[in-house]
């Protein structure tokens, strides 16, 4: 819970309109809240503009989290989203906003958006699966499941934190050298890393044993957050020998504070990329299902969309619950200025340009859509 920083005022124009928890000295219990360039808009002080819209129950906008308002049909969220831009466009200074409604994102203090029960990590870019490939092994590869399903592991999410929030070395044991020819030691992590990775917010549930196709995930998807999956790769190591990550991964994952919704959201997909492998019919998807998110690399290249990712999760029959979080995994590019972590940059016999994350060091991570209005 950090004061964000002000600034990327035009990210935050009239197309975007995000859902995030906010507090402040003026409002010191956390509510449901949206931004203007950089003004947040307290919209439990909007009771008069919101009412009357059919299927939101009276105070949902009042709560900490933005559960309940996210389980609500889609066409709630669009009806209140064109409410707001409606108001907004009578007066983009928002001067004549109800009295305590808004405040300068610098004075506001931005909370988790979502009470998140199960988070889902998966592995969606092959560049970024060859990248780490070729730094671990020397060689270009990725796994035989990648090119049939986006192969995944859960999440800790006691240790979901917002954005800002500041992560601690962790401990765990580690090779000293070689993987396999050196000693096995405890101490703090050494190759603490960043992973760039976007996440979709389950909205709408799904109840178990219910499965859904990758054309019909986005009904379920309120929004998406940007997340750093920040990654002790030493410990990860060690511990991936024969099963998934643990320690390596537990030490904390933030999220950007603001969720950008599926409608805004809508004008961004693109072509989905072709597959050199006949993918199942619960997978196949529309084939413009990709979105265009400018970010180091783009989310657009990744091999697997989101909304494939939120079929292939509910396709063994767990269900879906509001404020699931299915990520992305890292996001990566082919070229060297593309890479998503810094473990992409480590290849065999090459000197890196840096090393891995020292104490203090603080990572930022950044993307739009368009041309960020």
């Amino acid at each position: 819970m950090t004061p964000p920083l002000p600034g990327y005022s035009s990210h935050f124009g009239l197309e975007n309109i995000p859902f995030g928890i906010a507090s402040s000295k003026l409002h010191p219990t956390p509510v449901c809240a949206t931004r203007f360039k950089d003004d947040v808009i307290f919209l439990d002080k909007l009771d008069n503009v919101l009412k009357g819209i059919q299927d939101l129950p009276d105070g949902v906008l009042a709560h900490d989290t933005l559960n309940t308002f996210a389980a609500l049909p889609s066409a709630v969220h669009r009806v209140v989203r064109k409410r707001l831009q409606e108001l907004i466009r009578k007066d983009e200074t928002l001067g004549s906003m109800l009295a305590g409604a808004v405040e300068p994102i610098n004075t506001v203090t931005m909370h988790l958006p979502v009470d998140t029960g199960d988070f889902t990590d998966m592995s969606c870019s092959l560049d970024h699966v060859q990248n780490a490939s070729e730094a671990m092994t020397g060689k270009r590869s990725a796994p035989p499941a990648f090119f049939y399903m986006p192969v995944g592991y859960a999440g800790r999410c006691s240790s979901l934190d917002i954005s800002g929030t500041p992560v601690e070395r962790p401990l765990g044991q580690y090779w000293t050298g070689k993987p396999g020819e050196s000693d096995v030691v405890f101490g703090p992590c050494k190759k603490m890393d960043y992973e760039l990775e976007l996440a979709a917010v389950i909205g709408k549930p799904l109840p178990r044993k219910q499965r859904l196709l990758a054309t019909q995930a986005e009904e379920h998807i309120f929004g998406y957050v940007l997340m750093n999956d920040w990654s002790a790769r030493d410990i990860q190591a060690l511990e991936m020998n024969p099963l998934g990550p643990l320690n390596g991964k537990n030490a904390g994952t933030t999220l950007s504070p603001w969720v950008v919704t599926t409608d805004a959201l809508s004008a961004y997909h693109t072509t989905s990329p072709p597959r050199t492998q006949k993918v199942q019919p619960y997978l196949a998807d529309s084939g413009n299902d990709a979105l265009n998110i400018r970010l180091e690399s783009n989310s657009s290249w990744m091999y697997w969309t989101l909304a494939q990712c939120v079929a292939h999760q509910a396709i063994g029959g767990c269900g879906l619950r509001t404020g699931d979080l299915i990520a992305t995994g890292t996001v990566s590019g082919a070229d060297p200025n593309e890479h998503g972590c810094l473990m992409e940059y480590m290849k065999q016999g090459k000197q890196p340009p840096r090393g891995y994350l020292g104490d203090g060091e603080t990572v930022t991570l950044t993307g739009y859509c368009g041309d960020g209005t």
